[in-house]
């Protein structure tokens, strides 16, 4: 039965603790839109079908590429469910529907020691260099990111490394005045340059978290490889085996695109994990399972709302909770 009993178990306890933990609640408000678009036409589909057959399998398959959960994924997915509706000779499609929510549940978790926690250097700065293109929401992540480091007594310090964007230091400086945050850059000049003089500083300022923006120009991958590859030495010299963090941001509303976004990143450059923005204004939350499945990649925050404390450590439980609390 898989992860199945212990499914039910994690529902139960998410149930009780809905209204007490705020966390919970943030996830289960922000995937409304997905569950509501997705869990309702699944349970369509169980009353339309009393029995499982091929016809059932079709829609299936349909509803789960819709929800974005990506077309390699859902291939692989349904020849999971077929093989365990023959082996346990499934035929309620209610009964389904929980075994659905199972194997999904497995396809994240996998066997594998998924890590979500952020890697904290135990002597001197956690440097955490954030890359993704440029409309994804990047500076405001950061901005939510040092918000929530600052709350939890940490001392931060960001670092404008997109130098060449017009208005981008600029709007990093205003979010680190807003956060109570440190902050280095300097306009039109070399990013790693800027970065090695803000590592110096942050060093000397005995800071505990070093968020660092980076250019987001994707459609010359070359010159941003280079770039990138530039800032990571400059970064490791500075400060042994940083940095300690590659996060990416990703736009949750740009479903495949995200993917792609994802994989052209993973080809220039170490990426250790994911931020996945506005997860609540999308129908298609699917894609944080096809992140896993298609990138091998843990998605370690999620924007579930505007506010500041709005970006939250990725919880794969609450997520599922969130995502099918009305099935279960």
């Amino acid at each position: 039965m898989g992860l199945f009993n212990k499914i039910k178990e994690v529902f139960k306890t998410k149930e009780k603790e809905e209204n007490t933990n705020s966390e919970i609640k943030k996830y289960d408000t922000g995937l409304e839109k997905t569950r509501k678009e997705f869990v309702s036409k699944l349970n369509l589909i169980g009353i339309k079908y009393t029995k499982v057959n091929e016809e059932y399998f079709e829609e299936l398959e349909n509803l789960l590429i819709m929800a974005d959960i990506g077309v390699k994924t859902v291939m692989d997915f349904m020849d999971r469910l077929r093989k365990r509706v023959k082996s346990e000779n499934i035929t309620d499609t209610k009964y389904l529907g929980e075994v659905i929510v199972d194997e999904l549940f497995i396809i994240y978790v996998n066997n594998e020691t998924i890590t979500d926690k952020i890697n904290i250097n135990k002597s001197g700065p956690t440097v955490i260099l954030m890359v993704g293109v440029n409309g994804v929401g990047k500076t405001t992540t950061i901005a939510k990111l040092g918000y929530k480091y600052k709350k939890e007594g940490k001392k931060v310090m960001m670092i404008a490394g997109d130098t060449f964007r017009a208005g981008a230091v600029e709007q990093l400086k205003i979010w680190a005045e807003r956060t109570n945050s440190l902050f280095y850059g300097q306009e039109n000049l070399d990013p790693a340059g800027v970065i090695f003089d803000g590592l110096d500083k942050a060093i000397k300022e005995n800071v505990d978290i070093v968020l660092i923006d980076t250019a987001g120009r994707l459609h010359n991958k070359v010159n941003l490889m280079k770039e990138l590859e530039k800032i990571n030495k400059v970064i490791g010299t500075k400060i042994p085996n940083a940095p300690h963090e590659t996060l990416l941001v990703i736009d949750a509303t740009t479903g495949q695109n995200g993917i792609m976004q994802a994989q052209a990143f993973k080809e220039i450059t170490n990426i250790t994990g994911i931020v996945l923005t506005k997860l609540d204004g999308t129908a298609k939350g699917g894609i944080v399972l096809a992140i896993k499945e298609e990138v091998n990649l843990p998605v370690k925050f999620v924007g579930l709302g505007e506010k500041m404390e709005d970006l939250i450590t990725f919880d794969i439980e609450n997520y599922i909770y969130g995502l099918f609390k009305d099935m279960m």
